[in-house]
């Protein structure tokens, strides 16, 4: 069923946090509900609001690197591409930074 994906461990690990997220965001809006307020981002948001665009992020910040880490090995001399472990720890800070201050 999921032959499709290249399932390594990053990946693995990105798709799980995202799955204990969503459910620990539904258990907290059920036992807390939010308001709308107002951060860095040009709008008013709620939990759920910084939640969707510290995905949507997070996706782009991991893609990027994906997209980036091959011309990485030349710009840099690198021996071999960065490990994804990098994106992640980026993406997730992004996430984290938007949750908190956006």
């Amino acid at each position: 069923m999921f032959e499709w994906m290249a399932w390594t461990t990053p990946v693995a690990v990105f798709f799980i946090c995202i799955v204990l997220m969503l459910f620990g965001m539904t258990v907290w809006e059920i036992k807390s509900p939010t308001s709308l307020r107002r951060g860095f981002l040009p709008i008013e948001t709620t939990r759920g609001d910084r939640l969707f665009i510290g995905l949507l992020a997070a996706a782009y910040t991991n893609l990027a690197f994906v997209g980036v880490s091959g011309k990485l090995v030349e710009w840099m001399d690198l021996q071999t591409e960065p490990t994804i472990w990098i994106s992640f720890v980026l993406s997730m800070s992004l996430l984290v930074l938007i949750m908190r201050r956006g």
